[in-house]
């Protein structure tokens, strides 16, 4: 079982660089500053919108899905067919797709250049976090030649790099991962080459290294890095509009319970259900139907975190590692002359302390009775969805009436069998 989506490992010389080394910047709070409106691209850009994972994606995605037919009355166009053309992302990047998927093909992406082509001279915009992992500067340049060269223009959202680390790493649990935190924290920030076990955390997150692969291809003057403010739940929505000549309002949220987070309970629970599939060598493919599509998905879409759920914790010792490391990215970024919308300074700012609740020891953390029931659920779901000749419906849409019937029709045809 695979513990990260890519095959093209990272292959980089301390991420870390000078984290904790004197010449990082004082570990000190950023304050805010009001993000003002952007000036628009000009009519007919291509905006592409690379990520990296854990910094908006998937709101910004389900925004833009949600205006596509809306959004042509201003000149601009969504030419993807779903809020994430990931399939087609993966396969330009030449990596394959999550544990147990289907491969990519180059006919996904075949498709979505087909339709960005479709939009003519309209300003359009693709997003895809998995941008972000395309392996070298020939990928690149070969993605962007094919969806329009000169017209298009580079956005990159970023957010602390303190605040991406545990809810990436309880992502790769979701792909796989039997790693506890800490212990993957030590190997991303203390122990060379520091690409084990997910090498494309670097690739991703060391990101004024990803600033510049894009810029040595497209030139500072065509790359936007927009800062990410927490505080600001709408504020992306709004730096979208700007630069793409949107009226305000235009992008709104959308509600996605499926990717919510894990709380330290429900990470802890799925990595030692890893475990298991690993120890008994079950194949990808169950695991990515009754695991990652079934018990996962079905209790993320039925469960809320409440104030009792305990949040995953990072150690005094990564923290302020992780400041020091943003603080060096950031001032990397500056100098590259690329615009940068936002406060660079969130990125090297240190958190505030977090709360009692925040600082509860891992043995308080418990997966709730009800939790577990519906993760549970989920997997039977997908087992029931998959055993007529219809295909399989997501889990929410399986009833449980429904359930009870298929598992029983299945246990009738193996006692006949037998």
């Amino acid at each position: 079982m695979e513990t990260d989506c890519t095959n093209n490992e990272a292959r980089v010389n301390d991420p870390r660089a000078t984290a904790g080394h004197p010449a990082a910047r004082s570990l000190t709070t950023a304050g805010s500053r009001p993000l003002t409106p952007p000036t628009p691209l000009p009519a007919g850009t291509r905006l592409l919108h690379i990520g990296p994972h854990k910094t908006g994606t998937t709101a910004i995605q389900g925004a833009l899905f949600a205006a596509k037919e809306r959004m042509p009355a201003y000149g601009v166009e969504f030419p993807a067919t779903s809020r994430h053309p990931m399939q087609a992302v993966l396969a330009a990047c030449a990596r394959p797709g999550m544990i147990g998927d289907t491969r990519p093909t180059e006919g996904h992406w075949n498709r979505l250049v087909e339709q960005v082509n479709a939009t003519g001279r309209s300003t359009s915009v693709i997003s895809s976090e998995f941008f972000a992992d395309a392996p070298d500067d020939a990928t690149i340049a070969r993605i962007v030649e094919q969806l329009g060269g000169d017209r298009v223009h580079v956005l990159v959202t970023l957010r602390p790099l303190v605040r991406i680390m545990p809810s990436q790493w309880q992502q790769y649990v979701q792909n796989g991962l039997r790693m506890g935190y800490e212990e993957w924290l030590e190997h991303m920030l203390r122990k060379a080459p520091y690409e084990k076990p997910n090498p494309s955390f670097w690739r991703r997150h060391r990101h004024d290294r990803l600033v510049e692969r894009w810029v040595r291809v497209v030139g500072a003057e065509r790359v936007t890095v927009v800062v990410v403010d927490d505080r600001d739940r709408e504020g992306l929505m709004r730096t979208f509009e700007g630069l793409l000549g949107l009226p305000a309002q235009l992008l709104r949220p959308v509600p996605d319970t499926a990717n919510r987070s894990l709380t330290l309970a429900e990470t802890e629970m799925l990595r030692n259900l890893n475990k298991e599939f690993r120890d008994n060598a079950l194949p990808d493919e169950l695991y990515s139907k009754l695991v990652r599509n079934g018990a996962v998905m079905h209790m993320k879409n039925t469960c809320s975190p409440t104030s009792r759920d305990v949040k995953i914790s990072t150690p005094a010792w990564a923290v302020e590692a992780a400041v020091a490391i943003g603080a060096e990215m950031t001032g990397r970024i500056e100098a590259m002359g690329v615009r940068v919308l936002g406060d660079p300074g969130l990125l090297s700012a240190l958190p505030k302390p977090a709360g009692q609740a925040g600082a509860q020891p891992v043995e308080e953390a418990r997966i709730a009775p009800e939790v577990a029931a519906q993760a549970l659920y989920g997997a039977l779901a997908a087992v029931a969805g998959g055993a007529g000749r219809q295909p399989a419906r997501p889990v929410h849409q399986t009833s449980s009436k429904e359930l009870v019937k298929v598992l029983g029709r299945r246990c009738l045809k193996r006692l006949r069998r037998h």
